[in-house]
C-alpha cells in the first residue's frame, strides 16, 4: 500500500486560545456546551470545540503510529485568525505559523503544515505569507468566508495571485456561515452537522461561477469533508448553468467540467457518500483526510472507508495524490 498522508487535520496552541479569548469578542466567545465542553461561540452559536490532543503533538504522533497514518498536514481550525484587528489578527497567525514550523523541525519525516494568514488585511496577509513559505509551509489554509466576505471578493485577489504564483495547495476550510443566529443554529450545534458543509459548498460554488479557476491554474484547492454538498449538487449547478443567464457570466464551460481541477478530502462518514465523492471529482483529486481530533474527526475510520476502496483507487486516495499535489 501507499503511505498515508493526512491533509486535513488540526492542532492549536494555548498562545493562540488565548488570544482570541482576550481580542475575540464581541461576535467571538467561549461557553459551556451541552456535555460540560467548552465551544467557541459565533454571534451565540457553538462551532468549534478546543480538545486537548489539539494541543498535543506527541498525542497525535502515538494515535497516527497507532492507525498507520505516516504523515499529518497540520493546520490552525477556524475562526483561524480573522479577528481582532491587524494587529491581533497578524499574531494570531505568526504563532500559529511558528508552533507548526517548529513541530515540522521536531517531527521532519511525520508532519508538514499549512500556513494562516490575516486575509482581511492583504499586506500583511502577503507578507506573512512570504514569511510561513520561507518557514516550510506546504501550503495555505482559508475558511470558506473571510469575516462574512466571500473568497471571490476583489479584495483578496492579489493573495489569491500570490498563492498561484507559487503553485501551493490551498484547504479551504469551513466555518461557521454567515447568519448562523439568524438560522438559529444554537439549537442542535447544526452549525457542525450542516453549517459547515454550507459554507465549503457556497464558497466552492462561487469560485466556480465567479471564473476563478481560469485566472488561478498553478494552485491546487482542496474543498473540506469530500467538497461539502458540492457532489450532491453539481448537476442542479448543471442545469442553473444551462438556464439561468446569471450562471454564465463569468464561465464559458459547465460547472462539472471545472470539477477536475478541484480536489477534495475524504472526510466523510459513509462509503457510499466516498465512492459519490470519488466518482464526481476523480479518483486522482479525492485525498485522505481525518479531521483528527475534532469532536466529530474520524482518523480511524475515515482511513477504513479510503482502505475499503479498489486497490488504484484507495493508494491514490492514501497517499499518491498528495504526494503529487504536494510535492512531498
Amino acid at each position: 500500500m501507499s503511505p498515508v498522508i493526512d491533509v486535513h487535520t488540526h492542532c492549536l496552541t494555548e498562545a493562540w486560545f488565548e488570544l482570541l479569548q482576550k481580542h475575540g469578542g464581541p461576535r467571538y466567545t467561549v461557553k459551556s456546551v451541552t456535555g460540560g465542553l467548552r465551544a467557541i461561540h459565533l454571534d451565540g452559536a457553538p462551532f468549534m470545540t478546543p480538545l486537548p490532543p489539539m494541543f498535543d503533538y506527541d498525542l497525535r504522533l502515538r494515535t497516527m503510529n497507532e492507525h498507520g497514518v505516516d504523515i499529518g498536514v497540520v493546520s490552525l481550525t477556524c475562526p483561524n485568525c480573522y479577528w481582532g484587528g491587524p494587529d491581533v489578527s497578524l499574531r494570531a497567525a505568526q504563532i500559529m505559523n511558528d508552533d507548526m514550523a517548529a513541530a515540522r523541525t521536531a517531527h521532519p519525516d511525520r508532519l508538514r503544515w499549512f500556513a494562516s494568514i490575516p486575509w482581511q488585511y492583504p499586506e500583511l496577509a502577503l507578507r506573512e505569507l512570504d514569511r510561513a513559505v520561507g518557514a516550510g509551509a506546504s501550503g495555505v489554509m482559508v475558511l470558506a468566508n473571510v469575516g462574512g466576505q466571500p473568497l471571490t471578493d476583489p479584495a483578496f485577489a492579489s493573495i489569491w495571485s500570490a498563492i498561484d504564483a507559487k503553485a501551493l495547495p490551498v484547504l479551504v476550510h469551513p466555518t461557521a456561515p454567515p447568519g448562523v443566529g439568524e438560522m438559529d443554529m444554537q439549537r442542535f450545534q447544526l452549525t457542525a452537522s450542516l453549517g459547515f458543509t454550507f459554507d465549503t459548498s457556497l464558497a466552492i460554488a462561487r469560485m466556480i461561477y465567479d471564473g476563478f479557476f481560469d485566472r488561478c491554474t498553478k494552485l491546487k484547492i482542496i474543498a473540506a469533508h469530500g467538497g461539502g454538498a458540492l457532489p450532491y449538487l453539481i448537476s442542479r449547478m448543471d442545469q442553473c448553468y444551462d438556464n439561468i443567464p446569471a450562471c454564465r457570466e463569468k464561465l464559458a464551460v459547465r460547472p462539472s467540467e471545472v470539477v477536475p481541477r478541484i480536489y477534495a478530502d475524504a472526510v466523510v462518514f459513509a462509503p457510499e457518500v466516498l465512492s459519490l465523492c470519488i466518482k464526481v471529482f476523480g479518483a486522482d483529486n479525492v485525498m485522505y483526510g481525518s479531521d483528527y481530533p475534532h469532536t466529530i474527526g474520524d482518523l480511524p475510520g475515515c482511513l477504513r472507508r479510503v482502505n475499503e476502496l479498489p486497490v488504484v483507487v484507495r493508494d491514490r486516495v492514501r497517499g499518491q495524490t498528495a504526494q503529487r499535489i504536494f510535492g512531498f
